[in-house]
């Protein structure tokens, strides 16, 4: 493998998501004048974000110096990698390079926005190598939940800049694609300046568990089972639906699919060739009642609790065409992302209260796609990196990732332990930090796309503790008097059939005030209502202990 060396002058990483959190990863590499972005991903919201459907990283670094920007590099088909491409494709119109699986699902995302014809896909594999810009970039296959995943290896004069995607090293894998452990021993002999990796399980001592010995549980789990097997697991996790495709098939189950992104993946990866099911296994949802119960598999998406997820809304007996019975068999194949406990655990109290077995939790069922320590140790060792960045998790993790780094000989004051937007310069081979440049969250509430803002969410989270109360008042400001009102309505506040004395005092105090400022004529809008919003605020937290939020309503006659 030929590395074509070109003369840099300056080098810059950093990170826009995927640091200090799960999700959202978006890291750019700037060679000289090339931009080169990697992985474009979503993040799903926390609990203070209410009412928030999915948090995109925050590009307005790439739409200032678009020009520049040569390409966008997706490493593996996971929302959390490729989740944010519809919608910043809209605004960078840049070639996106994938391997096949990763194109095909992106292909139906683009799809559904209407931005299939506009945007470029260029297909590439592990051995490809290419010009993007003036930059050489080379790939390597890792092993990872989802086939298809490639590490990237950008060239520089002073060595290569290498990310390496989420990867585990399988010795076992089910699809027979090995890491490429020798495409990435030679890159660390040519010279690694800086290595950019996973850090999801750096927490784990040890070595993760192959993908084929959770085949082996789920068959186990298939030959015990009585009645109907219900399997939920991540639509994405290729390799985990067709051990489930094969269990069935060894146990002559038919299977069906429920969930519409494990129906889009199911149908992408069989016309792709990575699925692999025999004629007449797949049936319709709508045909579960023709066969018996010990002939049907369901394979279904929810395994994080997600609300209106198909396990969901059938653990709460909302589910159109399935009902759990107590003599189902059900599989969780996932470990609850972080920040998703609560809501799995919630499910799985639900399920167990239908009577129905539930596997959940069990080694045998689950195995993660990102490598623990020894594997971490394994990457360092063959890519022997010049300069460390620990991505892709929680700054605890990258914390556990770099003191895993030093005992594999990486000296302290070349390990970078960033945040989002921190910028590492490297200048002939020597790097540090430099600057920052702007980075965050882009909330996505339906379709608005960065509408709904910090203020907003403070407003919901107030609505959301203690309320509203809404004073409407109509005056006559020519005669000073009132007209009529006030009125308060309440809402999340107090049942006002309850309250009618707290209420009335209420407007009393609003009267009151009105009457005072018309005396001292204070009779401009925004003065009269900060009057009416202070009195009753008081008022009502001295009476309820309780803060809402207050509306006054103020019409002229």
């Amino acid at each position: 493998m030929t590395l074509i060396k070109q003369e840099t002058d300056k080098v810059r990483v950093f990170a826009l998501g995927g640091v200090g959190e799960i999700g959202k990863n978006m890291y750019v590499v700037e060679v000289d004048e090339d931009i080169i972005v990697i992985d474009a991903g979503l993040m799903f919201p926390d609990d203070e974000m209410l009412g928030i459907d999915i948090v995109i990283p925050d590009i307005s670094y790439l739409e200032a110096n678009l020009e520049r920007v040569r390409g966008i590099i997706l490493t593996h088909g996971h929302e959390d990698h490729i989740g944010a491409l519809p919608y910043i494709m809209k605004k960078l119109n840049v070639p996106v390079y994938g391997t096949k699986l990763t194109l095909g699902i992106v292909k139906g995302k683009l799809v559904e926005k209407g931005l299939d014809k506009s945007v470029d896909l260029r297909l590439i594999d592990g051995k490809s190598q290419l010009k993007i810009g003036t930059t050489t970039v080379n790939f390597f296959r890792t092993n990872h939940s989802i086939p298809d995943s490639v590490g990237v290896c950008i060239e520089t004069a002073h060595g290569a800049i290498v990310h390496t995607g989420d990867f585990k090293f399988d010795q076992n894998p089910v699809d027979g694609v090995y890491s490429d452990i020798g495409k990435m021993a030679t890159i660390g002999e040519k010279g690694v300046l800086c290595l950019l990796s996973d850090s999801t399980n750096a927490e784990r001592p040890g070595v993760s568990m192959s993908e084929s010995v959770v085949g082996q549980g789920i068959k186990e789990a298939f030959y015990g089972a009585k009645g109907r097997i219900i399997v939920a697991t991540f639509a994405s996790n290729v390799h985990r639906v067709q051990q489930v495709i094969n269990a069935a098939q060894k146990t002559k189950r038919k299977v069906t699919v429920s969930g519409r992104s494990m129906l889009r993946i199911v149908s992408i990866a069989m016309e792709l060739g990575y699925l692999h099911v025999n004629d007449g296994t797949l049936i319709d949802i709508a045909d579960v009642d023709k066969y018996s119960d010990d002939e049907i598999t369901i394979l279904t998406t929810g395994s994080q609790g997600e609300p209106m997820s198909a396990l969901s809304r059938m653990a709460k007996g909302a589910h159109r065409q399935i009902t759990i019975k107590s003599s189902d068999t059900i599989i969780i194949s996932a470990t609850p992302i972080p920040g998703n406990e609560k809501s799995v655990t919630k499910i799985v109290d639900l399920l167990f209260r239908t009577g129905a077995d539930v596997i959940f939790g069990q080694k045998q069922v689950h195995t993660s796609g990102h490598g623990y320590q020894e594997e971490l140790k394994l990457m360092l060792n063959l890519m022997k990196p010049k300069y460390f960045v620990p991505i892709h998790g929680e700054f605890r993790m990258q914390h556990v990732h770099s003191k895993i780094a030093r005992t594999c000989g990486v000296k302290q004051d070349r390990i970078f332990l960033i945040d989002k937007g921190e910028v590492i310069e490297f200048i002939d081979g020597d790097g540090k930090l430099n600057g920052k440049v702007p980075s965050g969250n882009v909330l996505i509430d339906g379709i608005g796309v960065g509408d709904v803002g910090n203020i907003v969410l403070r407003d919901r989270r107030l609505l959301s503790k203690d309320g509203i109360l809404v004073v409407v008042v109509t005056l006559n400001k020519a005669n000073n008097v009132i007209i009529s009102g006030p009125d308060i309505i309440s809402r999340g506040f107090v049942y006002v059939r309850e309250s009618e004395k707290l209420l009335e005092e209420a407007s009393a105090l609003v009267t009151e005030t009105l009457t005072k400022c018309m005396v001292e004529n204070v009779n401009e809008w925004s003065s009269l209502k900060s009057n009416i919003r202070d009195v009753l605020s008081r008022h009502l937290f001295e009476k309820t202990r309780r803060r809402p939020m207050i509306l006054p309503i103020i019409m002229e006659v």
